[in-house]
């Protein structure tokens, strides 16, 4: 494929969708090429009704393997209904989120297993690998803070509502993959003021361009 699929990565309140917001602007600036902006959970129209499913507070008796299975199932969709074909394209595709966020979560926080979350994610992607992987790093309480600051204008998801103890285990499962895969992942610290952060990624983004 020729295109150039990038992904930003972090624990809740990471400020992960104000960096994709001030990212697309930035790249369609510098650059011709055609741009994707997606996410995940979603990204397609049968991929954003599982992201219903998946973030609803109201679903607290969904098992732990079933939200994986559903993850998976969504990525594959989105995969194959939308990054592909744009990658195939030679277009940039922006993601906000990835199956790293998969064995952060589901694989290390849930406690199911990294090698058993990698293994149904592989299954759904046939080996597609982000050619770059912004971690913006975050204390969970600070994550969460941030959240409960915003929520005012907004419902919190299922997962945003999980105990600070399940968001520590979240970052440390980010923290493995970074030592284990060091040269797909740029880490930020998204401690920094917004400016900062931006200006960071900016850079990392603006060279693989």
């Amino acid at each position: 494929m020729s295109g150039l699929f990038i992904t930003i990565e972090g624990p809740d309140g990471a400020g992960k969708s104000s960096v994709v917001k001030r990212l697309v602007k930035a790249i369609q600036e510098a650059t011709t090429k055609p741009l994707i902006v997606t996410r995940e959970p979603g990204g397609s129209e049968i991929a954003e009704r599982i992201r219903d499913i998946l973030l609803d507070p109201i679903h607290t008796v969904m098992d732990d393997r079933t939200e994986a299975l559903l993850l998976a199932a969504g990525r594959r969709q989105h995969v194959v209904e939308k990054i592909n074909p744009a990658l195939e394209r030679g277009d940039i595709v922006l993601c906000d989120r990835f199956v790293d966020s998969s064995i952060a979560y589901q694989g290390q926080a849930r406690g199911i297993g990294i090698e058993e979350v990698k293994a149904i994610n592989e299954f759904a992607i046939e080996g597609l690998r982000p050619d770059l992987t912004i971690y913006l790093d975050v204390d969970a309480q600070v994550g969460l803070n941030r959240i409960k600051d915003k929520s005012s204008n907004r419902t919190q998801d299922r997962l945003e509502l999980e105990e600070v103890a399940f968001h520590e285990e979240v970052r440390r499962g980010y923290l493995a993959l970074i030592k284990a895969e060091p040269s797909r992942f740029v880490t930020v610290d998204a401690s920094q003021s917004e400016e900062k952060v931006f200006n960071e990624v900016w850079e990392i983004v603006k060279e693989k361009l």
